[in-house]
């Protein structure tokens, strides 16, 4: 907690419904902590819980950035090692967690959860975003954060190839699901060139059949000879093994926790290679569900999002003039914000 300057951190477990599960507040002065719910397989806790340490943290900064009410916070869910498990009640014993946080912290979804799951967790709280639309919600967030992280991609292509459009230009993709899968839509139709790898091939197979792109295996899409690279699967891809083959000048995607350490991002100014930080190009989705707080509006979200063009384009034109590494630019603008607060963290109204 003292590395990530947290916070609070909460623990639950609920043996009967298979329910082992951490959230993690970073900070609430914005508002209360939003930031979604993680479903996946943990080999320890410890990894759990610095999973959720890291992925909240970052959504202080995203929401900071992109001028949410919202301070950072994630949830883990260890999926239950057990290939039969009740997911229905494993969710709903979740939902109550999330109710006696008193709405300190609100949900949404991630990876490893889906609408159906929310649905569930909104029998037992108020306190989640990203509902199905049939029930008031703003559904999936998907397509808003990959029309976020295109916005971004021009704004780099602006700042480092002099391009007012992407047609053209080759964008190698690193996983093509829920957010790859719409980023490489978008970038179709703005006349982009698509490589992609994916573990699973059956969804690489789809981008080639929809898209036409090249199929690359997952070793190889980090040496595409490509404008711009697009991390979209899990988090840690930019590290000692994979930077030093990236032939991109441009790095843009969607995946949270792209560097694996931040020095990582220094090696990446070093090589002269522009890096959009994930927390600030990814925020498309985040936008979309914060608005279900005040009330959803999707020509609102759209236009929010439209606005990672600007954000990127700022951070970019720092860093070229100060010569500092994009993801310090981040977030020394996140922590300027922050520090102008100068009052004390969010608390529910009584």
């Amino acid at each position: 907690m003292t590395d990530y300057d947290y916070g609070e951190v909460h623990l639950k477990r609920d043996a009967g419904a298979g329910l082992r599960a951490i959230v993690a507040i970073h900070d609430t002065r914005l508002g209360p902590a939003l930031g979604g719910c993680r479903f996946l397989t943990y080999t320890r806790e410890e990894d759990a819980i610095v999973d959720a340490l890291r992925l909240a943290r970052g959504m202080t900064y995203k929401a900071a950035l992109a001028g949410i009410p919202h301070g950072g916070g994630k949830s883990v869910l260890m999926r239950p090692a057990t290939p039969h498990f009740d997911r229905a009640a494993l969710f709903l014993a979740f939902g109550r967690f999330i109710e006696d946080l008193g709405g300190r912290y609100i949900t949404a979804e991630d990876s490893g959860t889906g609408l159906e799951d929310m649905d569930v967790i909104r029998t037992a709280t108020k306190h989640v975003c990203g509902v199905d639309q049939r029930n008031g919600g703003s559904g999936d967030p998907s397509p808003f954060t990959a029309l976020g992280v295109r916005r971004g991609i021009e704004a780099c292509a602006k700042i480092r190839l002099g391009r007012d459009s992407l047609e053209g230009i080759h964008v190698a993709v690193q996983g093509v699901g829920h957010v790859g899968y719409h980023l490489c839509k978008e970038l179709f139709a703005a006349g982009a060139r698509l490589s992609v790898a994916d573990v699973d091939p059956l969804k690489a197979e789809r981008a080639q059949r929809e898209f036409g792109a090249t199929i690359v295996s997952l070793e190889q899409i980090f040496e595409v000879d490509c404008e711009v690279l697009a991390p979209c699967a899990l988090g840690s891809a930019l590290n000692d093994k994979t930077i030093p083959r990236i032939k991109a000048g441009i790095i843009a995607g969607a995946a949270n926790n792209q560097l694996a350490e931040p020095r990582h991002g220094d090696d990446l100014n070093a090589r002269g290679i522009l890096y959009a930080p994930d927390y600030a190009i990814n925020a498309g989705g985040l936008i979309n569900v914060a608005l279900e707080v005040e009330g959803y509006d999707l020509n609102k979200a759209r236009e929010r999002t439209m606005k990672i063009y600007d954000t990127i384009h700022e951070i970019a034109e720092r860093s070229g003039k100060t010569l500092t590494p994009t993801y310090r630019v981040a977030d020394l603008m996140v922590e300027e914000k922050l520090a102008r607060l100068g009052k004390p963290s969010w608390r529910p109204r009584s």
